[in-house]
Order: structure tokens, then sequence, then C-alpha cells
């Protein structure tokens, strides 16, 4: 057992925080800037709540932090009420934040200066993944900081892998993210063909999803998909967001993505029809509209 500190409790951290409390057994303090949530989460799992970062951070092995951006990540690690304030020496930051490269670099170098450690572990799967502690956890920073907090992250994970230095998890991330929306784009268009061709898309889906087009978003979307169905899963805004952070990424390192930018574009174009808290399987409503 570990001592925990939770900072962030959103779709996904609420849940995760929960299976370090009730999976891993440990000794839990979360940190919300809602305290009313905060409250909720101890009233349903125990353990405790602190008015600051800084304060939940104070005698923890493990921080973890699962807030909305890269200026966010910044709002609760530094400044005096900032969880690096509160933090012992040889403690471990775990930020699990869709955030830039960029900022997992300063964060461990940020860390490393104080005596802190740092890794970058941002997540895939979902709120759903969050809620069964089935969440894929692509990591940043150096081995042995890993080997001592793989088995915390295990609580919230399915997967848990060391991409390489810090920023590497970020930089994982976002080709996951790229992978996703040229996936779903080829869903979409290929959905939309079908029902205009008058096929029975379950019946369609049931085979191809066993061939060479089978994914993921395929066996979990098509049902939703073709009912029209979208209120549920990941928001596009919060695709966009982590688009937006891959095509940065891009100008950077060089890297040319065509098709991302594309579907980005058409994002935008669901979020001006009303969705922006849509699935990110919405693309098929920009087609069908």
């Amino acid at each position: 057992m570990a001592k925990v500190a939770f900072i962030g409790l959103g779709v996904m951290g609420y849940p995760m925080a929960g299976h370090l409390k009730a999976k891993g057994g440990h000794d839990v303090t979360v940190f919300n800037r809602s305290a009313a949530k905060a409250q909720k989460w101890v009233d349903a799992h125990g353990g405790a709540h602190a008015a600051t970062p800084r304060e939940a951070a104070k005698d923890a092995d493990f921080v973890f932090c699962c807030v909305g951006n890269d200026d966010d990540v910044r709002s609760v690690t530094y400044g005096d009420d900032g969880a690096f304030a509160g933090m012992k020496p040889g403690a471990m930051l775990i930020d699990n934040t869709t955030a830039s490269a960029e900022l997992a670099r300063e964060l461990a170098e940020a860390a490393s200066a104080k005596g802190f450690k740092f890794i970058d572990a941002p997540v895939s799967g979902g709120q759903a993944g969050a809620e069964n502690g089935a969440l894929t956890v692509m990591c940043g920073g150096e081995q042995g900081d890993f080997d001592a907090a793989k088995p915390v992250i295990d609580a919230y994970a399915k997967m848990v892998g060391l991409m390489g230095p810090a920023g590497a998890g970020q930089l994982t991330k976002m080709m996951n993210q790229i992978c996703i929306a040229g996936l779903v784009q080829g869903l979409s268009e290929a959905i939309a063909f079908g029902k205009k061709s008058g096929l029975d898309i379950e019946n369609v889906v049931s085979v191809i999803s066993k061939g060479a087009a089978g994914s993921w978003q395929m066996e979990n979307r098509h049902k939703t998909m073709d009912a029209g169905q979208y209120e549920h899963g990941f928001a596009i805004e919060w695709m966009r967001k982590d688009l937006g952070i891959c095509l940065a990424e891009a100008k950077r390192n060089g890297a040319t993505l065509p098709v991302t930018a594309l579907v980005d574009q058409f994002y935008a174009e669901v979020e001006a029809m009303g969705g922006k808290r849509w699935d990110t399987s919405a693309l098929l409503a920009r087609l069908e509209r």
C-alpha cells in the first residue's frame, strides 16, 4: 500500500482514483477544484480530500494528476499551493493528462531539480475504460521510476508500457489519436455508403469486422452510429484538443498529417452542428445532415 494523492476528479480521474483506493488498496487523498466533487468521491470511496494540491501531495509517495491541458497541469503543479510545494523528496508525479510532450519534458526537468521523480502517463480507453479499470497507459520516463510506478498504475489499467524518456508517453498518445481520427472517418464513410446502398449495417459489420477492416471503433461504435446516437463516449471537444496537440507537434518535428488536419476540420463542422459533447463517432452525422 502506498500513500497516494490524486488531483483532478473529472470524467476520467474520478473512477481512476476510485480504483487506486478500491482495487489498489492505497491510502488516497484527492483534490478537485470543486470541493463538492471531492467530498462526493470521499463519501463513495473513503480516503480524504484536501483544499489545495499542495495539501493533497503532502507526504504522498505518488501524486497523480488528470486535468484538462498544459495550463491546467501547471496550475496544480507550480506555485505556493501547487503539488511541487507539498511533495517530499523522492516522491513521484505521474501525469495522466493528455498534454504536450514539451510540458512533459519541462515537468521532468523541474521535478528533478526539486528531488522528485516524474512520469508522463496519458491514457486511452475513454470513460468506459476508466470506469472498468481497463485503460491503456503510455508512459515516458526513466526505467527505474516506471518499474516503481507500474504496480500502482495497474489498479486502473489493462496495459501499461514505457515508451521512452520523458515526453515519449505523450508522443505515443498523439499517435493513438492520429490513428483514431482516420479510423472513425473511414468507418463513418463506410456506414454512410452502406446506408445509401440499402445494406443492413449490422449484417455487413458482422462479416467485415472479422477481416482486415476490423477495429475497436467498428466493434464498439457501429450500432450507435447506425442508430444516430452520440450522447456518450469521448467528446469531440476533447478530441479536437488532442488533435491540436498532434498538429502542433507535427509543426515542430516536421511530420505531415494531412488526414488528421482534414478530420479536425470535419470535427469543427460537427461542433457547429451542436455536437461539441457528442462522441467522436459523430463524424457520421456530418455526412448524413
